[in-house]
């Protein structure tokens, strides 16, 4: 569960501009996680989350744009291996079906590996495209993944 209510928490932050933990709180809440600010404030903690300063003069949470040294292999991984579903690929895509809500979590999982193949990640609600160089690229990366997943 703390690994699903992580994931959700970092999918809010990177979709909407939020303020304050009582924003998170309600946010959170709506998509069936019932937390207390104490744990928001972990989780925070944990996710080494932190506020920037927005466009609107503001200040909104925000996730580091470069993960802490062994972040993909610590929890990222736990969150990847537990919401991905199915890993395919098609020509130079790497296709990944999650749970509802998990694509961008899965997303951030590929971004933190820092794969030089890698182009670009794109999420919906419940599938993640990765942009690979080529078609090799893509199988490798599949392979990859799925070993991950299984060890």
């Amino acid at each position: 569960m703390k690994n699903l209510r992580q994931s959700k928490l970092i999918e809010i932050i990177g979709r909407e501009a939020v303020e304050t933990q009582e924003e998170l709180q309600v946010l959170l809440r709506s998509e069936g996680f019932d937390v207390t600010q104490a744990t928001i404030s972990r989780d925070i903690k944990n996710l080494r989350i932190f506020k920037i300063l927005s466009g609107e003069g503001t200040y909104r949470y925000a996730l580091p744009s470069a993960p802490a040294e062994g972040a993909f292999s610590g929890r990222l991984r736990t969150i990847f291996r537990e919401s991905v579903t199915a890993i395919d690929s098609a020509q130079n895509l790497t296709v990944i079906k999650t749970l509802p809500g998990m694509a961008q979590a899965a997303c951030s999982a590929i971004d933190a590996m820092n794969a030089p193949a890698a182009v670009g990640t794109l999420a919906g609600d419940d599938t993640a495209f990765i942009a690979m160089r080529d078609e090799a690229a893509a199988k490798e990366l599949v392979e990859q993944l799925r070993d991950m997943i299984e060890n």
